[in-house]
């Protein structure tokens, strides 16, 4: 494993757990939907703090274009998160956490891609 590797896995572990932790916290306060979303939105500033200084720190891309495609990137895998998200809680009527935590690692596939060849391209 390359050091890129392991730092997209420490990043994306880390910013795995805000989210988790935020949705944890505030999932008896609101739809679970919108406790994601705002896992989400906290989670996104942990993982393109971490992914640009780490994870993709050779980037050929400036700051701002990096954050720009990564957000383009993030809300992609958002979206994957929550439609699946949604499968399994109302759909499959699992418990929300383990909803969440199988949302989260389908989407980590399709964000390490388009981070790597798109929003971080080296």
């Amino acid at each position: 494993m390359n050091a890129s590797t392991y730092w997209f896995l420490a990043v994306g572990g880390a910013a795995a757990l805000t989210h988790m932790g935020v949705f944890a916290a505030t999932e008896t306060l609101m739809w679970p939907e919108l406790a994601n979303a705002l896992g989400f939105g906290v989670a996104f500033f942990v993982s393109f703090a971490g992914h640009r200084r780490l994870s993709f720190q050779d980037a050929g891309t400036s700051v701002k274009t990096s954050f720009q495609r990564f957000a383009v990137t993030a809300v992609a895998g958002f979206a994957s998160n929550e439609l699946v998200f949604v499968l399994l809680l109302r759909g499959l009527k699992l418990p929300p956490l383990l909803a969440l935590f199988v949302a989260l690692v389908f989407a980590a596939g399709q964000t390490f891609v388009l981070s790597r060849f798109w929003a971080f391209r080296r």
